[in-house]
Formats: structure tokens, C-alpha cells, sequence
């Protein structure tokens, strides 16, 4: 959905992509290197943060977009994170235990952790978080990894004990999920309590203000158990335009931002933002894709789909709008993935065979005006994208191109973010979609594709159901062993390809631009987001007053 799809800590998965998402919680490898900072590190100054998107809510199972997850991933914890070389380590948990072959763990929780309103955190946050998980009455779209637990047994304050009903390979980075405050949340029904508006959690960064459509703000917590962030201040601002942003950084009004692909290859190479600023390039780790309302009759033959597959020309797109700067994919795993199946090649762009594939499905132009029709109705529908994203509009405006020249009538509707996903998206009002999604290390993407994803809030919710691909993806949670899970998803991947439920697009990749005042970010294979506490600026590049 947004630019979404940043992973907790960084252990969350799946969601929805958008242009600015997830600058802390990258997975991808930086090629730059990163320059040497010898200064001493000092406290104070604030990081303003472009976004073309605002939060949806901040309860933190709740939050199925990136502007919703970056907030929370500062303000959260998980038990466990991916360091800086994608091993997963401890984050609220300080070891576990995995015992009967995978089929338990025991966790045992740091002890010096508390609530930003002081309190201990225990285990009854983290039991209190796992049955919220499995509430079918809380509109998360994250149940699926937790519906596998079989039990859920407090040991102690400081000792839980989670035990699945069978082998559950993502069950480890599965707790990377955000947890939150018993305390606060438990008389709370969660998908209308105010503590959405007014987080507190274990976090780096407490929460202290939200203007809807214009900014939220937070401030360092000094008492955090892996030390006091740097930068006293997070400033996320709600700036709808990408060119208007991009104004913005060259008044200095924020400091970190997306660069779209023509600002970062013709815009930025200047002596004002080489000065100035620091560019740096990432392979996503996510892809863009045009969904269908599968419930829709004029979507539920896949021939249609097929034939707008081989209708629109993907390498002119990525070529036009991206500079290069983005390749085409074929399914619903990432390009560098074990788990990608690079047997699937992209169907090439033709024409005539999509021709030929409309009129199989009974779409003919009848009355010779261009358009084709079917029971007297032309084939007209209406794509939704969200504002402020360039290349999702021009992307749009492309295949509404290449859909005319076979008959077809796509509108294009520009929608704001929030409310695209909330009343249109998790309400299922649409019939097709421009969206994408941001993935996690682990490639178990059960909840996108398993036809019991499709309840409001989740994330099938085009109502894509295979009963093979159900089965698949059940049989790859089970396997542990690399070799044998990637059999299992390439033939996920090669299903999926030829139903087309999305028209796979692209996986472009991430361009974010940062202040040069801000040292100490280092490269790593996840990225540059790792280690934010250790940002800082020296007290005479500091611009902000500290606010308390």
C-alpha cells in the first residue's frame, strides 16, 4: 500500500510501498561508501523528514502503510530486530531458547526496559500483544504468523514460552512485531481507542504531537535501554508533492527525503546539493504492481488479465519515468531473493496477442469505435493511486495509453493516502489499483496471497484464492531447509505469474537524499537506518532547539 512495506525493527513485514517509506528500516545494500567522522559525537538538533503521506493510526498492529510503520518503528520494539548484517538479534528480548526442533521458543525479556510513562515492561505486554494478534475482532492485517501458535505460556515477569502446532520457519522473525502496553490498551478496543492518536511505547523516541496533514513530532527518550538517541528531535512532515519537497530541500526546510528517479539523476548533481547533501541508492526491496478487484466480473477472466499483461510495455515505462533506474518482475518475490524464480520470464509486450486474448474472453468492438464491449458493455474501469507520486501518475498515464490501443477505457483516479486505503482499499470500493509493496527478508508472503487473508484491514484484499497457492504456502511456512523452501515458492511464483492477479510492473529502487550535517550514518547491507540512535550533528552545524 504506501511506499509501505518497512519491517519492525527491522523484523516487520509486508507492507504496502509508496515513494518516501521506510528511510530507518531499509533492507537493501548501499554501494557507496560512507565518509569518515571523527567528530565527537554531541546531543540535540532534529531531523525533518519529507513525506508525501501521513499516518493512518499508530497502533502498531494496526499500521498496514509506511508513513503509519515509520512512525512506530521508532516509538516500538519488537523481541527481536535484524542487525546491521541481517542476523537476527535481540531487541526487547535479551536471548531465547529454541527447543523440540523449532517447534518452541523461549523468550527471556531484557529487565531494564520500561514504558515511556515508566513502566515495566513484562510479559504480560507481550502475551497481551500476542492475543490481540489473534482477535478476530481487531482489523490487523498481521494474524497470520501468529494463528500458528499453538501456546502461549507466561513463565515469569521476564520469561515467556511460545510453542507452534507444527514447524514454523518465519516463527523466529515473527516476533520482530511490535509490542505493546498492557497497562494502557487492555480495556481498549483497539481499532477505535485514542491511544492511536497518542502512542507510548519502549522505543528510542517518544511520541509528543500529531497535526493531521501536516506533521508529527518526536523527542528522543534519554532513558532508553540501548542509550539516548543523539538527535533529540523527529519531525515527519506531511508535504503532499514531491516537487514541492524537493523546494524544500533546497531551502533547507527537511533534511531527509525520497528523491524521485529524474531529481537524483539531473536535479541533484549540482554544487549546491554536492555541499550540501547526501545522496544514496538502494535496490528495493519491494516491487509496484496494477491489482485487481478480483470480485469484479471484468477482472474474473484471467485471460483479460493476461492480455493487459502482454498490453502494457514495461521496459518503456521503467526507461521513460525511471531513467534505469528500475527493472522489471515477474511475481511476488524480490529480484535478488532465493525465492525469485528467474525460470518466469516477463511476458513480452504485444499488442496483438492481447487482442487475441480480449476476444477469447468475449471482448470484441462491436460498433467500430475503438472500444470493446461485451453484452452491449464497453470494458471501462477506474484505477486508484495516491497523490503526490509522480511516477505512479505518469506510470498510470502510460498504461492508460497502451490500454486505449486494445479497446480498453482506464480512468485514473487520485486519491489521498489515507483515506484511499481506509474507505476504498480495506473496504474493497475499487476496481483496480497502482500500489505496491515493500517485503521482508524472510519470504513467506502468506498474508497477500492466502484466500483466508481477505477479512477489512487485511492485505488480500484483491480476493485473490488458488487453492495450490494455499497449499504452497502453507507447505513453505513448515520447511526450514533453504533449498527445499525456494522448490516450494518458485512454483508459488510461476502460479501466481500466470493467474495475474497484479500486473507485475517494477522494482524500482530507493534514492534518499540526507543533510550532510548528519554524521555517523554508516553503509551496511540493510542500509543506512540501522543505527539512527547514533546519528548526530556537531553542536555548531545544530539548527534546532532541543523541545522537552
Amino acid at each position: 500500500m504506501n511506499s509501505h512495506m518497512n519491517r519492525w525493527g527491522p523484523v516487520f513485514k509486508k507492507i504496502p510501498l509508496d515513494i518516501i517509506a521506510v528511510f530507518f528500516l531499509f533492507f537493501f545494500f548501499c554501494p557507496h561508501p560512507a565518509s569518515a567522522d571523527d567528530i565527537e559525537p554531541a546531543y540535540g538538533d532534529a531531523i525533518v523528514i519529507g513525506s508525501i503521506s501521513d499516518a493512518r493510526t499508530l497502533v502498531p498492529i494496526l499500521a498496514s502503510d509506511s508513513a503509519s510503520s515509520d512512525i512506530t518503528g521508532l516509538v516500538f520494539n519488537g523481541l527481536v530486530k535484524y542487525d546491521k548484517d541481517v542476523s537476527l538479534v535481540g531487541d526487547l528480548a535479551e536471548s531465547w531458547d529454541i527447543l523440540d526442533g523449532g517447534i518452541t521458543i523461549v523468550f527471556h525479556l531484557r529487565k531494564n526496559v520500561r514504558w515511556h510513562d515508566g513502566a515495566p515492561l513484562t510479559s504480560k505486554d507481550v502475551e497481551f500483544t500476542y492475543r490481540k494478534l489473534i482477535d478476530p475482532n481487531v482489523k490487523t492485517p498481521y494474524s497470520g504468523d501468529f494463528e500458528r501458535v499453538k501456546s502461549f505460556e507466561i513463565i515469569d515477569d521476564y520469561t515467556v514460552k511460545v510453542t507452534y502446532k507444527e514447524p514454523f520457519s518465519p516463527a523466529l522473525s515473527s516476533w520482530g512485531m511490535p509490542i505493546m502496553p498492557y497497562h494502557l490498551l487492555k480495556d481498549e478496543d483497539l481499532n477505535s481507542t485514542a491511544f492511536a492518536r497518542s502512542p507510548i511505547g519502549t522505543g528510542p523516541y517518544k511520541f509528543k504531537s500529531w497535526k493531521t496533514g501536516e506533521k508529527i513530532e518526536l523527542v528522543s527518550n534519554h532513558d532508553y535501554f540501548e542509550g539516548r538517541p543523539y538527535i533529540d528531535r523527529y519531525i515527519y512532515r506531511v508535504i503532499p508533492d514531491e516537487s514541492t519537497i524537493f523546494l524544500e530541500l533546497q531551502t533547507s526546510g527537511v533534511d531527509m527525503t525520497g528523491l524521485t528517479p529524474l531529481q537524483f539523476t539531473r536535479q541533484t548533481d549540482n554544487k549546491f546539493f554536492k555541499a550540501n547533501y547526501r545522496k544514496f541508492r538502494y535496490p528495493s526491496f519491494g516491487y509496484t504492481y496494477l491489482g485487481y478487484n478480483l470480485s469484479d466480473p471484468k477482472f474474473r477472466d484471467k485471460r483479460v488479465r493476461q492480455a493487459f499483461n502482454y498490453a502494457i510495455n514495461k521496459d518503456e515505462i521503467i526507461k521513460t519515468i525511471f531513467f534505469g533506474l528500475a527493472r522489471t518482475t515477474t511475481g511476488p518475490f524480490m529480484c535478488d531473493s532465493w525465492a525469485y524464480n528467474n525460470d518466469v520470464k516477463p511476458a513480452g509486450f504485444d499488442p496483438e496477442r492481447a487482442k487475441g486474448l480480449m476476444k477469447e474472453a468475449g471482448w470484441r468492438d462491436a460498433n467500430g469505435d475503438g472500444l470493446v464491449e461485451k453484452d452491449g458493455k464497453p470494458f471501462e474501469f477506474t484505477v486508484l493511486i495516491n497523490q503526490g507520486n509522480a511516477e505512479r501518475l505518469r506510470t498510470a498515464e502510460m498504461i492508460q495509453g497502451y490500454l486505449k490501443a486494445i479497446g480498453v477505457n482506464m480512468k485514473i483516479r487520485v486519491l489521498e493516502w489515507s483515506s484511499m486505503i481506509s474507505e476504498f482499499i480495506n473496504k474493497r470500493r475499487f476496481e483496480a489499483v497502482l500500489m505496491g509493496w515493500f517485503l521482508s527478508r524472510d519470504p513467506d508472503n502468506f498474508d497477500i496471497w492466502h484466500s483466508s487473508k481477505t477479512r477489512e484491514g487485511e492485505f488480500n484484499f484483491i480476493g485473490y484464492a488458488n487453492p495450490e497457492v494455499d497449499k504452497l504456502l502453507e507447505e513453505g511456512r513448515r520447511i526450514f531447509d533453504e533449498k527445499m523452501r525456494a522448490q516450494v515458492y518458485h512454483k508459488i511464483h510461476a502460479l501466481i505469474y500466470e493467474d495475474q492477479p497484479y500486473m507485475f510492473l517494477y522494482s524500482g529502487e530507493i534514492l534518499p537524499i540526507v543533510s550532510s550535517r548528519f554524521r555517523g550514518i554508516e553503509v551496511s547491507p540493510i542500509g543506512i537506518g540501522y543505527n539512527f540512535i547514533k546519528w548526530h550533528v556537531p553542536k555548531n552545524e545544530q539548527r534546532y532547539r532541543s523541545a522537552r
